[in-house]
């Protein structure tokens, strides 16, 4: 049995077909984790969603900030950006079981010494305190009241934790945090507008993953979001967002021996303008 880890889809079924393909996947003996943003910017994510979800318990994805943005768009919270790509879920026959299914995945999955999460982890959560925070907001994604929560999901404060917050800034914090996080402060300050590489980070960012103390140091994150990051493999860090959709490559990572499996995307997938 193997375990594949595989980056930012984004409604890129072709080329995740092609990566599994490349990695000889066997759904009876192998299982895959996704690190989120199942959909958005490509052309197939509903073909996405159905065959992620045909795979059962064979495949395990947590939830990106596209997959909560297209929620959020069904729910009727926010309206459609020009560059989304959504239309072929929310008009899918099957539109109310794809969304409920999306609607009941996690914000992090933590597994032996691996924590996958979408985009990052503020320094003073351990693994425990993490999946004890995202909880939290699974709670309000899968209960009666969801639609309330994706109305006051959306903004960039507070942009720091603190165990005192509460109702809405709270969730709001776990999930950029979890979703959206780059770089941040060496105090834990978030900065959610950059998305450059590592070379021109501003002076007074440190990626989060190089933020002082943080408590998962000793667990080896599984992660993407950040496409100009690219591949970083290091003991405590798998960040696999290697830009599929800007036409560079969809990768995946055997978590056994970290063999690296990539296919090229190419300009077809380069849809949309904004990350």
């Amino acid at each position: 049995m193997a375990t594949y880890a595989i980056g930012d889809v984004q409604g890129g079924y072709s080329q995740l077909r092609r990566l599994l393909d490349a990695c000889a996947f066997e759904p009876s003996r192998d299982r895959l984790w996704l690190v989120g943003d199942l959909v958005n910017r490509g052309s197939e994510s509903a073909a996405v969603l159905r065959f992620v979800k045909s795979l059962g318990e064979r495949a395990i994805t947590v939830l990106g900030n596209h997959d909560l943005h297209l929620l959020a768009v069904a729910g009727g919270a926010t309206t459609p950006k020009d560059s989304d790509t959504l239309r072929d879920v929310l008009q899918a026959p099957d539109r109310d079981e794809l969304l409920l299914w999306l609607r009941r995945r996690p914000l992090i999955h933590v597994e032996g010494h691996y924590l996958m999460v979408h985009a990052g982890l503020l320094p003073p959560w351990t693994a425990e305190r993490a999946l004890s925070l995202a909880h939290e907001v699974e709670t309000a994604l899968r209960g009666r009241n969801w639609r309330s929560f994706f109305g006051a999901m959306y903004g960039n404060r507070p942009d720091y934790w603190d165990d005192s917050l509460k109702g809405a800034d709270r969730l709001r914090v776990i999930v950029n945090a979890m979703t959206r996080l780059r770089v941040a402060t060496p105090e834990g300050t978030m900065d959610l507008s950059y998305s450059g590489n590592l070379e021109h980070i501003p002076e007074g960012l440190l990626p989060w993953f190089d933020l002082p103390d943080r408590m998962t140091e000793g667990i080896t994150v599984v992660c993407g979001h950040w496409a100009a990051l690219g591949l970083r493999l290091r003991d405590d860090l798998i960040a696999i967002d290697t830009g599929c959709l800007w036409g560079g490559r969809l990768s995946a990572v055997r978590l056994e021996d970290r063999k690296v499996f990539q296919v090229a995307c190419g300009a077809a997938a380069a849809r949309g303008t904004g990350r």
